[in-house]
């Protein structure tokens, strides 16, 4: 795991193993660890961040030859995309290797900054998990945590960003949008919305109701943190469709005990809770189900046939950004 913030620029795809080095923020020393990469990166720069998520300037204590960790050096390409990381790490390469595949060709390929603080991870972890009653570990019922730190590290991590060389910020995370609005306030370049690519992918696909002269339904799966944050709701709504949320029996009965097997290892018991989740929202009629949790994204197999009626917010998002770096790119 990188512990600071990543940029690379990749050129060629299917590449042997390589050594990358990184920063240990906790030690501060350098160290090299072989990774088999999807690509050869052309410029490779690691920026350390302390126990606040605050990027240092130097190498303090450190005599080794990493990379230089000034902004002067950062990528500097029109089409270059600001990435930050989330709740997951997992989540965010996933989000990180369909922008590589998906974006990559024989002359070109979108060239990305990328930041992934553990810290900003823990935090967003701890407030999602505070929206569910079965996770919060004794805490009172009615304790919920202060999202203001939060919010001043994901703008930190923003205007880092820009002043890095990005010229379009995505945040693939669910429970970072629930702040969308208090953190791209501000930002000199476009900045992605994941609800809002959502649902013009799902615009853009001409569904047709499931009964004639009925409105266009879309169920939506995620914790509490994400649907009480309602901008999946809104971005849906300003396209023309009909939100379908799980109801608060299904909540209580399904999706909540579904993440509780999850962090108990009882996968099987999860996915068996997913399945009931997702067949009560398609019974109510919704043409598609966005999976907006990352919980819940990867846990069916893939040959799982519910999985057709379901949406990953994540692959729009790539696909969004990618046409926006090939739009960039054209204009210049």
């Amino acid at each position: 795991m990188f512990d600071g913030c990543l940029m690379m620029s990749f050129h060629s795809l299917s590449y042997p193993s390589h050594k990358l080095g990184y920063v240990n923020t906790h030690r501060i020393m350098y160290k090299t660890r072989s990774y088999r990469v999807l690509a050869v990166p052309q410029s490779l720069y690691l920026l350390p961040t302390d126990e606040s998520g605050t990027f240092s300037e130097s190498n303090k204590g450190s005599g080794s030859t990493t990379a230089s960790t000034s902004c002067d050096s950062a990528i500097n390409l029109v089409n270059t995309v600001g990435i930050i990381g989330g709740v997951s790490v997992n989540s965010t390469l996933k989000f990180l290797r369909k922008l590589v595949q998906w974006g990559s060709n024989d002359e070109s390929s979108v060239p990305f900054v990328l930041c992934s603080d553990p810290m900003l991870s823990k935090d967003l972890l701890l407030h999602e998990r505070s929206s569910l009653p079965s996770l919060r570990r004794g805490r009172n019922d009615h304790t919920r945590l202060d999202p203001t730190p939060i919010v001043e590290n994901l703008r930190s991590k923003r205007i880092f960003l820009e002043n890095s060389g990005a010229r379009c910020l995505v945040m693939p995370c669910h429970v970072s949008h629930s702040w969308y609005e208090e953190v791209s306030k501000g930002c000199s370049f476009p900045f992605l919305h994941m609800g809002e690519s959502v649902a013009k992918q799902l615009k853009e696909a001409k569904l047709k109701p499931l009964e004639a002269g009925s409105p266009l339904r879309i169920g939506v799966l995620a914790t509490s943190a994400t649907l009480n944050a309602g901008f999946y709701q809104e971005k849906l709504q300003n396209e023309g469709f009909e939100v379908v949320l799980p109801d608060k029996a299904t909540m209580e009965h399904t999706v909540i005990p579904a993440i509780d097997a999850i962090s108990r290892k009882d996968i099987e018991g999860a996915q068996t809770l997913l399945r009931i989740a997702l067949q009560v929202l398609l019974v109510r009629g919704v043409n598609s189900v966005i999976l907006a949790s990352d919980d819940m994204r990867d846990l069916l197999p893939q040959n799982d046939p519910l999985l057709k009626k379901c949406v990953d917010p994540l692959d729009a998002l790539a696909w969004s950004t990618i046409k926006w770096a090939q739009s960039a790119e054209k204009s210049t």
